[in-house]
């Protein structure tokens, strides 16, 4: 059975979905691993690489797809006219397209998978389950995109993280502000500590206050009926009520004004990421203040950011609103994303069939399948049977 790579072309993405490591253990499965020429350029993984582990390199991507059966991808395929290469109508019928597909902001996708004939598996629908940790897309991504957003808020601070006491004086360290603290804002935590930050953070989760205190830092927010509700049983925040958002915005406005680094990290699973920093709240700021907005893709938890773009304010507050935080650290995020691929790959593999086996009464198989049988079949997603 043939598995093919895919070099990822929509703007701004450098990783990949399968390294040399992961390579070599899929053709351990008996799989035939066919990689697109250059899809590891940019995160570190040359041609060469994947050659030495066994799989064979593919001059473009018609070649890498030619009678695929599995298909790995970061990034949902192009489509007709949104690029260079129509990938989608490369795929061969009957394929298994596997990915962060991003169909639920984007419900026509999933239909053209359908028509496409295609089984379309999205990863970020994951449900949060024990058995599924392994194969969990978001929290491998989030966890590196914590650790980045701290290491490119120190870089531009133009002070220093830690306290630092010199003959010359002292310099106290950076007071850091974390909003969100979910996988990316517990390793924003840690990480800002690491450096020598003073920690403070906040989320709407009960469960937050004790994983915030637990990593040495300090707990900031609205403590009450509503935030007792804010997590759903799938372990994500839920939309909040636009008067405990008001709230919120009271009780945090203090701690921003203190804060030399803001790092956003607040998300919604499915919709515009929520706006916990105001306007006004960045003009409280000292000049060379650093806000990072990790949430920018899904429209930024700060008011100012503009997504994909560095600007400073005219208060002289840097708002560092970078898209694809993960792809900023792309060796790593690969190594970890293309993991996640194979241990999904692995768990319903068939040994006796030499091939995957996605049973669709599964809790997890349910969870991602976004079309089957020419038709949508998430739940989330309208059912509509192939054209």
């Amino acid at each position: 059975m043939r598995l093919a790579v895919l070099k990822e072309r929509r703007a701004g993405e450098t990783r990949v979905a399968a390294t040399p490591e992961t390579a070599k253990k899929l053709a351990a499965l008996g799989l035939s691993v066919v990689v697109e020429s250059g899809a590891g350029l940019t995160a570190g993984f040359p041609d060469a690489a994947y050659r030495e582990a066994g799989a064979e390199v593919a001059s473009d991507a018609a070649g890498a797809l030619a009678a695929a059966k599995i298909v790995l991808k970061v990034r949902a395929p192009l489509a007709r006219g949104e690029g260079p290469v129509d990938e989608l109508g490369l795929i061969p019928r009957g394929a298994l397209l596997i990915g962060t597909l991003e169909a639920v902001g984007n419900p026509s996708r999933a239909q053209a998978y359908a028509e496409a004939g295609l089984e379309a598996c999205s990863m970020e629908l994951l449900p949060r389950i024990t058995r599924a940790q392994s194969m969990d897309v978001l929290s491998s991504q989030a966890n590196l995109a914590g650790y980045r957003a701290v290491i490119e808020a120190a870089a531009a601070f133009d002070k220093g993280f830690p306290m630092l006491m010199t003959a010359a004086g002292t310099i106290p360290a950076a007071n850091v502000f974390v909003m969100g603290a979910g996988v990316a804002g517990l390793q924003a935590i840690a990480t800002a500590r690491r450096l020598g930050g003073r920690v403070s953070a906040t989320d709407v989760r009960p469960a937050a206050k004790e994983e915030i205190k637990s990593l040495g830092a300090s707990f900031v927010g609205v403590e009450n009926e509503e935030m007792a509700q804010a997590q759903t049983a799938g372990g994500y925040a839920r939309e909040m009520s636009e008067e405990y958002r008001r709230k919120q915005a009271e009780v945090i406005a203090a701690a921003v004004a203190r804060a030399d680094v803001v790092i956003c990290t607040a998300l919604v699973q499915g919709r515009k990421a929520p706006t916990l920093l105001s306007a006004e709240m960045v003009g409280s700021m000292k000049p060379g203040s650093v806000v990072v907005d990790i949430a920018a893709d899904a429209g930024g938890n700060c008011a100012l950011t503009v997504p994909g773009e560095a600007i400073t304010t005219g208060g002289g507050v840097k708002i560092l609103g970078w898209r694809n935080w993960p792809g900023r650290i792309p060796a790593a995020a690969s190594a970890l994303y293309a993991r996640n691929l194979l241990t999904f790959l692995s768990t319903f593999w068939d040994k006796e069939a030499g091939a995957p086996k996605l049973p669709q009464e599964d809790e997890i198989v349910r969870g991602v399948t976004l079309a089957r049988g020419g038709a949508v079949v998430h739940p989330m997603l309208a059912q509509a049977p192939a054209a």
